[in-house]
């Protein structure tokens, strides 16, 4: 009886490779949109598609960060310099796109952006903290689709979002893990609405890794003592001094537990921009994979001990 059974299984695993493994052709035809070039995934993705032979229009916050990737690419790669917060800076880049693409549509955009200096107990934050991560992680990458979507329909290309385990599993207080639910909505009524369109909506969501957005523990330090000191005395004197020190220490275990090997997000995003077949979902990182995606599974009472 066990037999059979591992037979059945070893051919459903070949299909899932077979199938997964069939890459489109033509893709030095097709053109790419990517927001967060300056460094990080968006950097790294930029340059793995242009080593692919893509046309890769590569969208910096700074003059710097353009200039810097310039230099480590080939010539087919375009930069712009976009503020996704910023409308008049998305319609800029749509306008832009719009006329490198011609006729020919946007086969790929790739809502990468985001901020990540948001952690904290939410009590101890404002409605301004919350509004800073969101506009750039959720309302920016809206913005920036809703520009661009006529283009990708053109194309019947593909549209990748970059949520986070965050978005699956709340495992921080502020208004990180909010912008990356919200992301997870967006996407799925964005994916409903698309198919009809041809157009392929996935999401990538990471685990920790090492990006300069937590690489560096000081900055989310000296925001966290920020937000504590602005406490008023009363609230801190219901959480206490060793609540602020004990959160702390928790928050820096999360951030250097992060995995340096961002190429395997970066794979997952050229996965589903040049697969036949891509995934709805991509879980990359093994924290993601074996503790923070079961557990979302959990019985509330279960996780809520497990992350309190």
């Amino acid at each position: 009886m066990l037999l059979p059974l591992l037979v059945i299984l070893g051919v459903i695993l070949l299909y899932r490779w077979y199938r997964q493994s069939q890459i489109l052709e033509n893709l030095t035809d097709k053109y790419v949109f990517i927001t967060g070039c300056d460094s990080g995934f968006g950097n790294l993705l930029a340059k793995q598609l242009d080593k692919r032979g893509m046309k890769v229009l590569a969208a910096c916050l700074t003059q710097t960060g353009a200039e810097n990737l310039k230099k480590e690419t080939s010539s087919r790669l375009q930069t712009t310099i976009l503020d996704v917060t910023d409308t008049t800076s998305v319609s800029s880049a749509a306008e832009w796109v719009a006329t490198v693409v011609g006729n020919k549509g946007l086969w790929g955009l790739v809502n990468n952006a985001g901020f990540g200096l948001a952690f904290g107990p939410n009590e101890w934050q404002t409605k301004e903290d919350f509004s800073k991560v969101l506009n750039v992680n959720f309302l920016g990458a809206v913005d920036v689709t809703v520009q661009l979507l006529h283009l990708v329909r053109k194309a019947q290309g593909r549209i990748v979002n970059v949520s986070s385990l965050a978005g699956r599993l709340s495992i921080v207080g502020g208004g990180y893990c909010p912008s990356k639910y919200a992301v997870e909505a967006f996407s799925d009524s964005l994916r409903r609405e698309m198919h009809h369109f041809g157009v392929k909506v996935s999401i990538i969501e990471p685990g920790c890794f090492r990006t300069p957005m937590i690489d560096d523990w000081n900055p989310h330090q000296n925001n966290l003592a920020r937000l504590w000191e602005k406490l008023p005395a009363n609230v801190k004197d219901d959480y206490g001094n060793d609540y602020f020190k004990q959160y702390s220490k928790n928050l820096k275990n999360l951030v250097d537990s992060s995995s340096p090997r961002i190429n395997v997000v970066t794979d997952c995003m050229e996965h589903a921009l040049t697969a036949v077949h891509p995934w709805t979902r991509y879980s990359p990182g093994w924290d993601c994979k074996l503790y923070y995606l079961p557990a979302s599974y959990l019985p509330t009472v279960i996780s809520d001990y497990v992350f309190s």
